[in-house]
């Protein structure tokens, strides 16, 4: 065999491993389907360790000390890619997932149906607290750091311009991995950052980040992130579908009870599923106490109407799909209804 041809199967080996190894590390595509007798019949549900997706690991955490086992398998994901093949390719029916990109999947005919949303505000633009950046124009000819082409942080950002009389030109928009953003900051490789919480928390914590604004200021009841499963899930097992809503919904009541609650949740959550250490969750759930909400949740048009304007401003979406095309908002029609869980951690 030649030396090219040797080249060439060597290259071909070595492609065909790191994307088997992808699979296994990041979509879990070969996990055992029947790994323990009480898992083997709960459907997955995708998470991004951020307060944006709290409610998933919290509604787990509660049904395991009152039931003794969950309703589903809660996955963590590192982001949003690996998140979003998950779903794509059936191993996760039900995601926690960006408000865009759910509708740009509907766009593109994916069978994708957004039923609850999983907060409210929750995000900020953090500069560095040595920079002269206090106001939107004074980013101009900056860089601003964004999780993704289709996260609600560009979209804030977009917003932000407009109100400020800019545009998108004015700045230099960079896509980063949310937990890449602190470090960015700290090193001065980009002038702002914007994602979900707890990484922009984080560089306020660690002293070298200023908030310029948080969301609830700028842009209240700001959406992020929603709950969204597979159309076949609410047409073949609606009974499922209503469980795993009522349990978010219910988490979420839980945690904006009581100051109590949130600092319990910072704790479990931040050991048990983000791996994270639990004082920063802590301090983004509380400093202050409304920098992110969990109630409030249901679906609303004109929220969404606003976010596919903005969205096909901004280039990201078509116009192709509206709130009645990706949305089911029959699973919780009365927010006031929806009732906390009935869970008190165990006095220390």
């Amino acid at each position: 065999m030649s030396l090219r041809k040797t080249l060439i199967w060597v290259a071909i080996v070595w492609l065909v491993l790191i994307t088997l190894i992808h699979a296994w590390l990041n979509l879990h595509l070969f996990a055992a389907r029947n790994a323990s007798g009480t898992d083997q019949n709960k459907f997955r549900i995708g998470f991004l360790p951020v307060t944006c997706h709290l409610t998933c690991p919290v509604t787990d955490f509660i049904n395991k000390q009152i039931a003794g086992e969950s309703m589903f398998n809660p996955l963590r994901f590192n982001g949003w890619p690996e998140l979003k093949e998950a779903y794509l390719s059936g191993y996760t029916p039900a995601t926690f997932i960006l408000a865009p990109m759910a509708i740009a999947l509907r766009e593109q005919g994916v069978p994708i149906k957004i039923v609850y949303l999983g907060h409210r505000d929750g995000s900020a633009v953090m500069v560095h607290k040595d920079s002269q950046i206090y106001r939107m124009e004074d980013l101009r000819g900056k860089r601003i750091a964004v999780p993704n082409r289709f996260s609600n942080q560009r979209l804030l950002i977009f917003r932000a311009l407009k109100n400020a009389h800019m545009s998108i030109k004015d700045i230099e928009l960079v896509e980063m991995p949310p937990p890449d953003m602190p470090a960015a900051l700290y090193a001065k490789a980009v002038d702002a950052i914007s994602s979900g919480e707890p990484f922009m928390g984080q560089t306020e914590l660690d002293g070298y980040g200023r908030v310029l604004w948080l969301t609830k200021d700028v842009w209240p009841n700001f959406i992020s992130c929603v709950l969204a499963v597979h159309e076949d899930m609410i047409k073949n097992h609606r009974d499922v579908v209503q469980r795993l809503v009522d349990g978010i919904a219910k988490s979420g009541k839980w945690i904006d009870k009581s100051m109590e609650h949130r600092m319990e949740a910072a704790q479990f959550v931040a050991n048990n599923y983000y791996n994270q250490n639990p004082r920063l969750l802590s301090f983004v759930l509380s400093k202050p106490p409304d920098r992110v909400k969990y109630t409030n949740l249901t679906l609303r048009k004109p929220d969404f109407e606003e976010i596919e304007e903005l969205g096909r401003e901004s280039g990201i979406l078509q116009g192709t799909a509206h709130f009645e095309d990706y949305t089911d908002a029959s699973f919780v029609t009365d927010e006031s209804a929806v009732q906390a869980y009935n869970w008190e951690p165990a006095k220390k």
